[in-house]
This record gives C-alpha cells, sequence and structure tokens, in this order.
C-alpha cells in the first residue's frame, strides 16, 4: 500500500510530505484548494505525460516521490525482481518535472522510462478519475469490465494468446503457399533469380571487377603516363635522373677518396641507382603490358552496366545483389518444397484453432455467469444509490465471423433501466450525466477489490449525488476500505465522515505568493471540517452538533 507522498514545488504546492494508512483515507478542502493535487501526482507518478505548467512558478523544477509497502503485493514483487530493480519489500517512485518540460524518473534510486513506472503502477495503484465514467459507454470497456468482474486474466489471456498464434500460422501459411499468384510469383522467383546468378557477384569478385573497368577505361592514358616516366627516369637528356644520378655518383667518389666519411652516403648513391633502374624497367614493362583490349572493356562496362540496372529494379545498392540472390533462392526452395511445410502448419493450425474453442468456450461459459451475477449486484447497488427500482442487464451476444477473435467469442452490451416499468435499453443511448455517475459508481462498487491492487484513488467520482444517496456511497467506499487501501477526495461531508482518515487541503496567500498546504485533521479538526463543508461560510453550534453526530454515526 502507499505509505507516503512526498511533493516539492509543484503546481501550487511548495513543499508537502503526507503519510497515509490503511482503510479509507478522505481529502477535502474549498474550491480551488488544490484536493486533486494529490491524484495528479500519484498519476505523474504513474507514468502520465509530464509538461512545464506542473512546476511552481518561479521554480526551476518539481519534485515527486512516493513509498509502496509490497508485503501484500507479491506481483508488483516479481516484476521488480525480473527488472532487476527491486530493494526489499519497499519500493519508492521518484519523478522530476524541469521547467523546460523535459522529465525524469527512478524505481527504487535506479533510472527508470515513463513505461515502466506506468507498468509498474498498474501493480501497486488504481486511479479513477472524475470523468472515467465515460469510459463506460464503450463497449469494449464493458467487456474487460465484466472479466475484471468474473477474475478472468488467466483465461481472458490464453484466449487471446491462442488467437494471435492461430492468425499468425494463417499468415504463415499464406506467405509459404503463395496465396493466388503462386504459379506467377515462382515463375518471377525464377527469372529473377536466374538473372541474378548471371550477373550479380560476391563482394571481393565485384570489387575487382570495378577495378578492372576503371583500369581498362583508362589504358591508353596508363600507358602513355608509364612511358613518360620511364623517359624522365632513364631517357636520352641529359636531365634524366639515371644520367644526373651517374653524374653525381662520380663525383662524390672522387671526394670519398679524400674523406672516408663520405662513403656511407656514396653507398646510399649505389642503392638509389639499383631502385631507380628496377623501377624505370618495372614502369617500362607496365607501359608494353597495358591491356589495351576494346572488346574486355566492352564485356566488363556491360556487366556493371547490368547489375546497377539490376540494383534500380530490386532498389538495392549493386554491393547487396549477392544477398539478394540468397534470400531469392530460399524463398524459391521454400515454395517449390512447400508441400510438407503447408501440411505440418495448417495441422499446428487445426490443434491451436481446437484449443482455442475450448478456452473460449470455457471463457464464454465464464462470462454468461459473471453477467448474471454482476447485473444482478449492480442492480442491488443502484437502488442503494437512489436509482430504486433501478436494473441493469449485462448483455452478451456472438462476436461477427468464424475466426478466432483475440477478445472471445462474445461482445458486451450494458444495458439499463434507471426507472421500474421501463424497459431496459443500451446504457450509451438511454443514461444521463447524474445517472451515468451513479450506474458508475454502482459498478465500480460491485467490481472493484476484486484484483491484487493495492490501493484505490477516487477523485470526486461522487460528483452529482448528495443526501442519503450521498452517505450510502461513503458507507460504500469505506467498506471496500476493509479490503484494500483507498484515498478519496470528496466535497461531500456524507463521504468525508466515513473515512478512517481525513486529509484537510487549504490554500494560503500572503506577499503575493499562493501556497496550498495539507494537513491531516485530528477528531476535532474532523469535525469543525465537517461542519464547514454542511454549513458554508458561517459554521453554527448546530452545524457542529450534526459534523460529530455524522462522525460518531460513521465510526459507529
Amino acid at each position: 500500500m502507499l505509505t507516503s507522498l512526498h511533493v516539492r514545488q509543484f503546481a501550487v504546492v511548495e513543499q508537502a510530505e503526507v503519510d497515509f494508512g490503511a482503510g479509507l483515507t478522505v481529502v477535502s478542502g474549498e474550491t480551488g484548494a488544490g484536493k486533486s493535487l494529490l491524484v495528479d501526482a500519484l498519476l505523474l507518478l504513474a507514468g502520465a505525460r509530464a509538461d512545464s505548467g506542473m512546476v511552481r512558478a518561479g521554480s526551476d523544477r518539481a519534485e515527486l516521490s512516493a513509498e509502496f509497502d509490497l508485503a501484500t503485493l507479491p506481483e508488483a514483487r516479481a516484476w521488480l525482481a525480473g527488472e532487476e530493480l527491486d530493494d526489499g519489500a519497499a519500493c519508492q517512485l521518484r519523478r522530476v518535472i524541469r521547467a523546460e518540460g523535459s522529465s525524469r524518473a527512478w524505481i527504487n534510486g535506479r533510472p527508470a522510462s515513463a513505461g515502466q513506472l506506468a507498468e509498474l503502477a498498474t501493480l501497486l495503484v488504481e486511479i479513477h478519475g472524475q470523468h472515467e465514467h465515460q469510459a463506460l459507454l464503450s463497449r469494449t470497456h464493458q467487456l474487460a469490465l465484466l472479466d475484471a468482474f468474473a477474475g478472468h486474466e488467466t483465461l481472458a489471456a490464453q484466449v487471446h494468446e491462442l488467437a494471435t498464434q492461430w492468425r499468425e500460422l494463417g499468415a504463415r501459411i499464406r506467405r509459404l503457399s503463395g496465396g493466388e499468384d503462386r504459379e506467377q510469383r515462382l515463375e518471377l522467383l525464377r527469372h529473377e533469380l536466374a538473372e541474378l546468378e548471371q550477373w550479380a557477384l560476391p563482394p571481393a569478385e565485384l570489387t575487382e571487377l570495378e577495378a578492372s573497368h576503371k583500369r581498362l577505361a583508362n589504358a591508353g592514358r596508363l600507358a602513355e603516363g608509364a612511358a613518360g616516366v620511364v623517359e624522365l627516369l632513364d631517357g636520352d637528356s641529359e636531365f634524366a635522373l639515371r644520367r644526373a644520378l651517374g653524374r653525381a655518383h662520380a663525383e662524390l667518389g672522387k671526394l670519398a677518396v679524400l674523406d672516408q666519411v663520405l662513403n656511407p652516403a656514396l653507398e646510399l648513391l649505389d642503392n638509389a641507382a639499383i631502385q631507380l633502374g628496377e623501377a624505370a624497367d618495372t614502369l617500362g614493362r607496365y607501359a608494353q603490358d597495358v591491356d589495351l583490349d576494346p572488346e574486355r572493356f566492352a564485356e566488363v562496362d556491360a556487366h556493371l552496366t547490368r547489375l546497377h540496372e539490376l540494383g534500380r529494379r530490386h532498389r538495392l545498392p549493386v554491393a547487396e545483389l549477392h544477398g539478394k540472390l540468397a534470400a531469392l533462392r530460399k524463398e524459391l526452395d521454400e515454395l517449390e518444397g512447400a508441400g510438407d511445410a503447408l501440411e505440418k502448419l495448417a495441422a499446428q493450425r487445426d490443434r491451436t484453432q481446437a484449443d482455442y474453442d475450448k478456452a473460449a468456450t470455457t471463457l464464454g461459459k465464464s462470462r454468461r455467469k459473471a453477467a448474471e451475477k454482476l447485473g444482478k449486484e449492480a442492480s442491488a447497488l443502484m437502488s442503494e444509490l437512489g436509482m430504486a427500482g433501478g436494473v441493469l442487464q449485462v448483455e452478451l451476444e456472438a462476436a461477427d465471423g468464424d475466426e478466432p477473435d483475440p477478445q472471445g467469442r462474445e461482445r458486451c452490451e450494458l444495458l439499463v433501466s434507471a426507472n421500474p416499468g421501463q424497459p431496459p435499453r443500451a446504457l450509451r443511448k438511454v443514461a444521463s450525466g447524474g445517472e451515468l455517475a451513479r450506474i458508475s459508481l454502482a459498478i465500480e462498487v460491485a467490481t472493484l477489490g476484486k484484483d491484487s491492487v493495492g490501493t484505490m484513488v477516487f477523485d470526486e467520482v461522487d460528483s452529482g449525488i448528495g443526501g442519503a444517496v450521498a452517505e450510502v456511497v461513503g458507507q460504500k467506499l469505506r467498506a471496500l476500505g476493509g479490503q484494500r487501501q483507498v484515498l478519496c477526495v470528496t466535497h461531500l461531508p456524507q463521504v468525508a465522515a466515513q473515512g478512517h482518515a481525513h486529509l484537510y487541503v487549504s490554500k494560503h496567500s500572503d506577499s503575493g505568493h499562493t501556497r496550498t498546504r495539507i494537513q491531516a485533521l485530528d477528531a476535532e479538526g474532523r469535525r469543525d471540517e465537517l461542519a464547514r463543508m454542511l454549513g458554508g461560510v458561517e459554521i453554527t453550534r448546530e452545524t457542529r452538533a450534526h459534523a460529530k453526530q455524522m462522525l460518531e454515526r460513521a465510526q459507529a
């Protein structure tokens, strides 16, 4: 469960730290004081999108953190262990939102993504916002709600997985068989394969072909240039390098007779003369051997031209065509030898279909039982919530199509009759805003507490009701608090009186600054706050007495 929440520089809250206990904790305060900021902080710690408007004016960042006790939450502990983020039986979520809009998150002091926060939060806290009852109009949401009520998580997941496997097997069969155009595909593959086998080259051979093309294209220039360099090195001109080097060697030889220190330099000139002669010989042979073969050049040029055409057709670089050859050969082999593979896949799909039929039939039977039970429980709660004689029916109808469906073979429609004698009609067509809120609350009370989430948060889901109905709502939330930790933001004294603990949110302004304060109320503070909620601005002795009476009745 949630044990503490700390916020700093968040919206109008400069700094606040709140400790939570078990049971129902109610949060109240004047309009605009920031009662829902606690819910907003938990939503952000649950991975909701952050923006710079959440940072208190004049601050560079907002900081949020929450501590959870995981002693009764084995699924959360297992998730943390799987992500290597575990740290004993406690868990800390922390998030920092900067004024420019960026944010960072941590789980147990280690960096985490918003996605990881969201995934973990589904195992820790369940948040019901002011307008969540609108989701009840979605038939998909209605089916999910029925499955949650019946505890179908494992069975529904099995049905979803089998339907997905069946579809994937069908896609593999279509790919392998080539569909209706199998023969055309085979013919195209054989044609493309023949072309690539004729022209595509491995990387090393392609590199050699490109080098050969470059050499043949410039053969004349290469032969002429090499011959010119030979002339410079060993020509008849008095300026040729070998002649000049010979003269230098002769002069240095005379000097070396006079001073032996010059002998090493003379040896270097000897070596230079040898290397110069070898270079001239090599270049001379190269100039004579350069391949001036127009036919070979045309052949190589045509090969490269064809490769570039194939590259454009297959939308690949020329160097990747040889890899495409291997892929096409594999596909052709699979299509030509698809018989055995198709038989195996078809048999596997039939087995998957049979498994799906069995699981979907079991799920359908359980859904029908759960639908009847949910309808009875929600109808009874509707009467308690001021809709006497109201009826809720959960209607199941067959899904369209014969193929395995990930949602199962049923579709759900909530039918409601808000007044006695009226036939039930689809909820999305008949319910008014106030009725929808109360019906939603009835269904939530009937279905909540069915999962392992330890903390439930309600943000003014009791709006639009009052009087005796509000007291019943408070009683239902208090009863729910006996099973789970419940946090409820409310403006109704009948609901606030039912809390095991009470937080009061107030707003203060001084020197042009506005601050929000969150404090835990003692018995006297709770009585005064209930009196304010009952009597408005002027609190009389009678309203205090009424508030005290409400508290005593709730505690009893």
